[in-house]
């Protein structure tokens, strides 16, 4: 079974993107494919940040978000064909419209949500009423992980705050970086040591030693061992 990546969940008080009904009535029951389900999904919240009457995607927006992309594949190529597959089958399905223009740059893809406003869009465009201007959207939609703060994370894992904690707290956020702080957090909920001390403890010997020099998979078994039965085992309840 391959790696699946974690997700920390949501917390405290999060952005919402609204999705029309017949999504959940209508389209979920059909789309049967993953890479087009994504497409889908991004583009109901893409649209939402941008502004103006006409409200579209172009290919651009799609490739020139990183973090969506890694998520169609790996290599690059590959995550390419899958977005240009998947918006074949969501215009395809009805859900999406295409049209080409003609810009400043050469042909220009837009792509509109199939909606009452998306359907007079792509009509004033075939009767020449009206062109894109580089007015119409905002210049970038990228995808952004909001990740708890260092606060949420130990209250969800750890345990409670007290004044002392999260004075603690702080002095650790400024000292690493937030990755390791996330992975430190899990790891002492691995290993059922839930505590400040050891929490802090593996960060200081990553600071020390050097985080993830060089080191296998297959080595995280042992890592795990070191870290319950050597110099963290004070910091562990049995």
């Amino acid at each position: 079974m391959a790696r699946m990546e974690g997700f920390s969940g949501f917390a405290g008080r999060t952005g919402m993107v609204r999705i029309p009904a017949p999504f959940f009535s209508e389209l979920l029951p059909i789309i049967d494919h993953l890479g087009e389900m994504k497409v889908t999904l991004y583009c109901l919240w893409a649209l939402q940040r941008k502004e103006g009457e006409h409200r579209y995607l172009t290919l651009r927006d799609f490739l020139r978000d990183d973090d969506f992309m890694n998520g169609l594949g790996h290599p690059r190529a590959s995550a390419e064909a899958v977005l240009e597959d998947a918006l074949e089958r969501a215009v395809a399905r009805g859900t999406l419209l295409h049209i080409s223009v003609e810009g400043a740059e050469g042909e220009e893809q837009l792509y509109f949500v199939n909606t009452e406003r998306g359907r007079r869009a792509v009509e004033a465009i075939e009767r020449g009423e009206w062109r894109p201007g580089a007015g119409d959207a905002p210049a970038e939609l990228m995808l952004r992980v909001d990740r708890p703060n260092i606060f949420v994370l130990y209250e969800q894992n750890i345990g409670p705050l007290t004044p002392l904690i999260a004075d603690a707290l702080r002095e650790i956020e400024e000292d690493y970086p937030q990755p390791w702080i996330e992975e430190a957090i899990r790891l002492a909920v691995t290993n059922n040591a839930r505590s400040l001390a050891y929490f802090r403890a593996i960060l200081e010997r990553w600071e020390a030693e050097g985080k993830d020099r060089g080191r296998h998979r297959r080595d995280s078994e042992k890592d795990r061992r070191r870290y319950v039965e050597g110099e963290f085992a004070d910091f562990i309840d049995s």
